[in-house]
């Protein structure tokens, strides 16, 4: 019998579009979707428990993904060789074999699903989709990601048109919309691409969220969060001896080495006003102990989403502060500061976070 549709996704945020894109069908024509959490770059903790629990989905697996450095095999056709013929010859032959040695690590047949969505194929799920030539959607890994960071005009700098016809004829791959058996890539707001592609379609995050019904916010906060009350707790009892101004969230990101992202995110607290209560929301991929490094300040726990937080009443921050995190889908707070790369300037040098630059 073939099944609906399954989700490839990678990171909570992933989890969460997922989510909004279910709450937003017919309550009649929920609960036929397969929820895949990748495993390679993130740890969902109980997320998976908490998702079956929901009901929202007919299925929540784990997907043991495995990066390219998992395959000592694959190394030899990494190098660049100086000749773009040579260098093409070897890439057609990572492409099929990264694609191939996925195979004992797919815990599904993805050729039974009607609709399949994939948010990072630029990861090996992508060559293994086109190894097996089986058509998918991507969907934009972040909000806005492209804009601030297209990462197949930035990974195949240098006749990127012979490329794309190159990925057209699935003899190598280029992600976000550039390979054969992609179907279409959905981005949130086509108009701010410098670069378009044939296979965008715009789908706007914000009308996603819109749509959701009441029901279904106490819903995504019940497969995020295991006890949502306990953050608030939190906020309030630490203002409760202290006079303060200003609540203040803070963003932190997997930026730099650990030595620098601490240095970052001190002068970061350092330029907030004295008498203001910081939290610090850690990113779930940053390793950097918050709770020694930052003891004067508050880190929140638990793994979820930042939009998450807009859905639980009584949440207001009078700042939210990120570097490089979109924050334009953030509603529950007065003010948004989006520091950005002239900030991280300051920290490393200018080209290895202005990708879009040296396209």
């Amino acid at each position: 019998m073939r099944k609906e549709r399954i989700y490839v996704c990678h990171t909570f945020y992933h989890v969460y579009i997922t989510v909004l894109k279910e709450c937003n069908r017919k309550p009649e024509d929920r609960g036929g979707a397969t929820l895949l959490l990748s495993t390679m770059s993130n740890n969902f903790g109980n997320l998976k428990e908490r998702a079956i629990v929901s009901g929202l989905f007919e299925q929540v697996l784990t997907f043991e993904e495995k990066e390219e450095s998992f395959f000592p095999q694959l190394a030899k056709h990494k190098k660049d060789r100086g000749n773009i013929v040579v260098n093409m010859f070897h890439r057609i032959c990572y492409t099929k074999k990264l694609g191939k040695l996925q195979q004992p690590f797919v815990p599904v047949d993805f050729k039974e699903y009607g609709d399949i969505y994939v948010y990072c194929d630029s990861d090996p799920i992508g060559y293994y989709l086109s190894y097996k030539k089986i058509p998918y959607h991507a969907i934009e890994d972040g909000l806005n990601c492209i804009l601030h960071y297209d990462t197949a005009r930035y990974d195949n700098r240098g006749h990127f048109e012979l490329k794309a016809k190159f990925s057209a004829w699935n003899l190598i791959f280029i992600q976000n919309g550039y390979g054969k058996y992609c179907i279409d890539m959905e981005v949130n707001d086509i108009s701010c691409l410098k670069y378009p592609c044939p296979k965008y379609i715009e789908v706007p995050r914000k009308q996603l969220v819109e749509k959701i019904r009441e029901e279904d916010k106490e819903l995504i906060i019940s497969i995020f969060m295991e006890n949502p009350k306990s953050l608030l707790e939190q906020i309030e009892k630490s203002g409760e001896n202290k006079e303060t101004g200003e609540k203040i969230l803070i963003l932190s990101e997997p930026l730099c080495d650990l030595d620098t992202r601490e240095r970052i995110f001190k002068d970061i607290v350092k330029a907030q006003s004295e008498n203001a209560l910081i939290f610090i929301k850690p990113h779930p991929r940053d390793l950097l102990d918050y709770k020694s490094k930052f003891k004067d300040e508050i880190v929140i726990e638990g793994q979820f989403p930042m939009e998450v937080m807009n859905f639980i009443p009584g949440i207001c921050w009078d700042k939210v502060i990120s570097v490089l995190t979109v924050t334009d889908a953030i509603t529950c707070a007065k003010e948004v500061v989006f520091l950005g790369r002239d900030f991280l300037d300051n920290y490393e040098k200018p080209e290895i976070h202005r990708q879009n630059e040296y396209i």
